[in-house]
């Protein structure tokens, strides 16, 4: 199930990366494809035909497909709100707790996060730029296999620091009550949320990016899914915003001989426990570790609730990688770009420098993942599929727009309005060149 692999190995199986439309789509998805829509299609042309009609469509297209694939009823999708003031009735006092501590810890984090607007004369005349917030943002809550409070908490509370005056959220309904989880609820709730809608999948994206009836359309979408929400975020980028396309989440682990192995397999085990397809992958000079945490994965996993998903995944995607020292699993780290990357070793401060690509670092052996994804304080959407090549974690930044600032005055343009006349003239713009040289 967890097997050990040298670093040549590695490189050819669970380190390799693929790109999301190159995944080996399971056959009973394939199948499922073709029962609903009458023919074979794979994801990407399924999630196409769901877009289009909805685009032209509207309500009655959302109904259809949220039906078909979902087998919602009804045709109101919005959540009263006294559904959600009564969510709180419906979790226990321990979980509103828990909820409270995390939105006050994440909220703290961000209201940390620097926005600036300014304004410079040292340019001649006043230059400088303006922070204005996305009027309209719609947040994707997975409640799949789990429902998912917590991402709630870690999409909307930097688009309230950033003072976003529209949050949606979107979340799938609960097959045997038709609703969404009270746990969702309590968090939009306790966050001061009001416009949730009971929609998922691809459908729900189709909505928030091209509007509905019913459904207003936003101006940037929000957070992570299964492959059919990623797709329809990918094809519908450009009509609106999004902050990244997830792929199936992963924890990359780097441990010297002193890591605890019952510690290291527990964090693994709670990354694989997520999806079939998460990654959760030790990197360690120590095959004495890695042989100990083997062991410990094999006895711990047998315990979990989740077991079989857990199995599929360590045995698909996840393993040990032995490194010839701790500097070649720095190295492996950067060029694979985890969204979690832990360093269970000495001194682990003496490492943070040397990382250069990773969504969030785990510094230390308490400071295990598991804590991030609820209330360490930092969001846990992270960028995924080596993403974190060139993209950030979700933060206060995501969810403004920078407006440039240019008031010159006389005396700067007689300065250097020539050179914007000469420049135009070479590019063979003899329009803009005069726009540049009638005020001279």
């Amino acid at each position: 199930m967890f097997s050990i692999y040298t670093a040549d190995e590695a490189q050819k199986t669970i380190l390799k990366r693929e790109p999301i439309d190159a995944y080996t789509v399971p056959q009973n998805i394939l199948d499922g494809i073709e029962k609903f829509f009458g023919e074979p299609l794979n994801p990407d042309q399924a999630v196409a035909r769901i877009l289009k009609e909805i685009r032209l469509d509207g309500d009655q297209a959302l109904f259809k497909w949220a039906n078909t694939l979902d087998g919602q009823q009804s045709n109101n999708f919005r959540v009263p709100l006294t559904e959600i003031d009564a969510s709180l009735s419906q979790i226990t006092a321990e979980q509103k707790q828990a909820l409270e501590l995390s939105i006050n810890r994440v909220r703290s984090f961000y209201e940390r996060q620097p926005l600036t607007s300014w304004i410079s004369n040292d340019l001649g005349g006043l230059l400088g730029q303006m922070i204005r917030p996305i009027n309209r943002v719609g947040l994707y809550i997975p409640a799949g296999t789990a429902p998912l409070p917590s991402s709630v908490i870690m999409s909307a509370v930097p688009a309230q620091v950033a003072r976003v005056p529209q949050i949606v959220l979107v979340a799938p309904p609960q097959r045997d009550t038709g609703k969404i989880s009270p746990l969702i609820l309590a968090a939009a709730k306790l966050l001061d949320l009001t416009e949730v809608y009971a929609i998922g999948g691809a459908q729900s994206i189709a909505a928030l990016a091209y509007g509905t009836e019913t459904i207003p359309a936003v101006d940037k979408i929000f957070g992570p899914g299964n492959l059919f929400v990623t797709l329809a975020k990918k094809q519908v980028f450009g009509t609106v915003g999004i902050d990244n396309l997830a792929g199936p989440t992963e924890t990359m682990v780097i441990a010297d001989e002193n890591a605890k192995p019952s510690w290291v397999a527990a964090d693994l085990l709670a990354q694989a426990e997520h999806d079939v397809l998460a990654s959760a992958i030790l990197l360690t000079p120590s095959r004495a570790l890695a042989e100990a945490v083997q062991n410990e994965v094999n006895q711990q996993a047998s315990q979990r609730s989740r077991n079989e998903v857990i199995r599929t995944s360590l045995f698909n995607r996840g393993g040990a990688v032995i490194t010839e020292d701790l500097d070649q699993a720095v190295t492996i780290a950067n060029q694979y770009g985890a969204e979690h990357l832990c360093l269970a070793v000495q001194e682990p401060w003496n490492w943070v420098e040397k990382i250069t690509c990773a969504g969030g670092i785990f510094i230390g052996e308490h400071s295990f993942e598991v804590l991030g994804d609820y209330v360490a304080g930092p969001s846990h959407v992270m960028p995924t599929s080596g993403s974190a090549r060139f993209a950030s974690p979700i933060n206060v930044w995501d969810f403004i727009k920078i407006i440039s600032l240019i008031g010159l005055d006389k005396n700067t343009v007689s300065q250097i309005a020539p050179s914007a006349a000469v420049l135009a003239h070479a590019e063979g713009l003899d329009a803009h060149a005069n726009a540049a040289e009638i005020r001279l």
